[in-house]
């Protein structure tokens, strides 16, 4: 059946009153169809009950029976609609084009449900290839012999037809296309699987970037917090010893106002009774006669002697009252300080890397334990290979772990030793003849030189003042961060902090035991295992 017999015309299944496809289609006594609410309406507003097509009048208002032909003809219309714009029309339908339901590869015709089913039924027409409908299935010929695209050409990675096999691609390797698609579907199932595992990866970097945005975000919330209550528990410590030094200041002043006050009194006293005596003396002077004057003479003189208030005098005794309050409060912040640094540890030393020496590194003129984690400077030079690797002439040593992101520390044992340096390197620094050691040169370390000089050796040396010599020196690095810090171990104290560091490298753990100056610093830098401070 073509599109045009299907379709008949699409008048017959047009209301006359709406003049629209039908919906609900009911048919009058004289044989007529109208929409089912068309002809409600139409009656409902006249008075009398006309057919609005043959104008056939009746006496009372009619059942009106559904059309089911009709209905059935209206729902396979709707199921066949004609093609939309982007939408592959049927090559065959005639007037109105409807939607292509499959495309032949053999004929290059698109086909709509109707005109598809002598390929569905015929044998002959059953064994053509049919695809979802496509447009342009002329791009599918051969433009040079006009003939399908059967082939597919491995040697040029084309499609070809059955004529260019045998004439401009003769010697190629050819499969059918059938085959080539089969290949390359299984590589695009590959390629699909790997993009859908490489999308899964990032998700899961996604969740992992978000849990450490959360972990951040409640390290940060217990830091303020812990910052809040070592804060306002400083503040308090700083108004409560402002307070005792203005109620200590005070209470001399009180001190020194009662004494002031009890000398003026004596003094007072001592100028009342002056000044008696002093009206006694002038009277007696003024006495004409001679014997009254010589008897009272004697008893005059004789009275009691006054206080010497020479050396005696009112100081403020508030001299160093201040200076002894800010001593007592910097002991109080010192010992804040201790703890804080003491919960620092704590948390640095969760990193702790088991570090052992690498002997592929060690200069010649070192010593290193069996279980690589000791390491002391002799006069006699071992014959090892000249690696690489190896320092040439300083008295270093590498750890064999290496950091390129994250966090770790290692602690050493530095005791009874006169010079040593620690820290860490990165991997391309130079081994051979003279080091300098500074980040410059790709060296982070701290070093102690004549038993007592401690220094940072930064590219401008700086003295270190400590106030106790360390025995154990912790080693820390946030590669991230850009951090390196040294503490000691046994004080909670820190030593020096490299910061605003940029790494772009592995970096190593560094150690120099230093010469042995003739037996003097002949004790070895141990690695120790890193003990979490209680």
């Amino acid at each position: 059946m073509s599109a045009a017999s299907c379709l008949l015309s699409e008048d017959p299944f047009l209301c006359s009153i709406c003049l629209d496809v039908f919906t609900d289609p009911v048919t009058t006594p004289c044989g007529h169809n109208f929409c089912k609410n068309c002809i409600n309406e139409h009656w409902n507003s006249d008075v009398q009950y006309l057919c609005p097509v043959c104008k056939e009048m009746f006496n009372t208002r009619p059942d009106l029976r559904v059309n089911t032909l009709f209905s059935e003809m209206v729902s396979h219309s709707s199921e066949q609609q004609a093609a939309k714009p982007g939408e592959v029309p049927c090559d065959v339908c005639t007037g109105t084009k409807l939607k292509a339901l499959k495309s032949c590869l053999v004929c290059l015709t698109s086909y709509c449900e109707t005109h598809l089913e002598p390929h569905l039924t015929a044998p002959r027409l059953k064994r053509h290839q049919l695809i979802d409908p496509v447009e342009n299935l002329e791009d599918r010929m051969c433009m040079k012999h006009d003939k399908p695209l059967e082939l597919f050409c491995k040697t040029d990675q084309t499609c070809v037809c059955a004529l260019c096999s045998v004439l401009d691609h003769k010697t190629h390797e050819f499969v059918p296309l059938k085959e080539e698609y089969e290949g390359k579907k299984a590589e695009l199932g590959k390629t699909e699987a790997e993009i859908q595992e490489m999308i899964q990866k990032r998700r899961l970097k996604i969740q992992e970037i978000k849990h450490s945005v959360d972990l951040s975000k409640e390290a940060a919330d217990r830091e303020k917090a812990e910052g809040v209550q070592v804060f306002t528990a400083l503040m308090e410590s700083v108004e409560r010893s402002l307070n005792e030094l203005i109620e200590t200041i005070e209470e001399k002043q009180r001190t020194t106002e009662k004494q002031a006050e009890d000398f003026i009194k004596e003094l007072e006293q001592e100028i009342s009774e002056l000044k008696k005596r002093s009206s006694e003396v002038e009277k007696l002077s003024h006495s004409e006669d001679h014997l009254h004057l010589l008897l009272n003479f004697l008893s005059l003189k004789a009275a009691p002697p006054t206080k010497d208030w020479t050396e005696v005098s009112v100081r403020p005794p508030y001299e160093g009252s201040v200076v002894k309050a800010v001593a007592q409060l910097e002991e109080t912040l010192s010992e804040q300080m201790k703890k804080l640094f003491e919960a620092e540890l704590k948390r640095v030393q969760q990193y702790a890397v088991d570090v052992t020496l690498d002997p592929d590194t060690a200069n010649p003129k070192l010593i290193l334990s069996d279980d690589g984690k000791q390491v002391n400077h002799v006069d006699v030079r071992k014959n090892l290979p000249d690696n690489p690797e190896r320092f040439s002439s300083g008295p270093c040593v590498l750890g064999k772990q290496s950091l390129s992101s994250g966090r770790f520390c290692f602690e050493v044992q530095v005791k009874e030793k006169t010079k040593w340096s620690l820290g860490v390197a990165r991997e391309s620094i130079n081994r051979k003849g003279q080091i300098l050691l500074n980040p410059q040169n790709g060296y982070w370390t701290i070093c102690l030189r004549n038993g007592n000089e401690y220094k940072c050796c930064n590219n401008t040396p700086l003295c270190l003042s400590l106030k106790s010599q360390p025995q154990k020196v912790g080693v820390f690095v946030d590669y991230e961060e850009g951090l390196v810090s040294f503490y000691d171990v046994d004080a909670a104290a820190l030593i020096y902090s490299f910061t605003g560091c940029s790494f772009t490298e592995k970096l190593y753990p560094y150690f120099s035991p230093s010469p042995n100056d003739g037996g003097k610093n002949s004790a070895p830098l141990i690695i120790c295992p890193v003990n979490e401070t209680e």
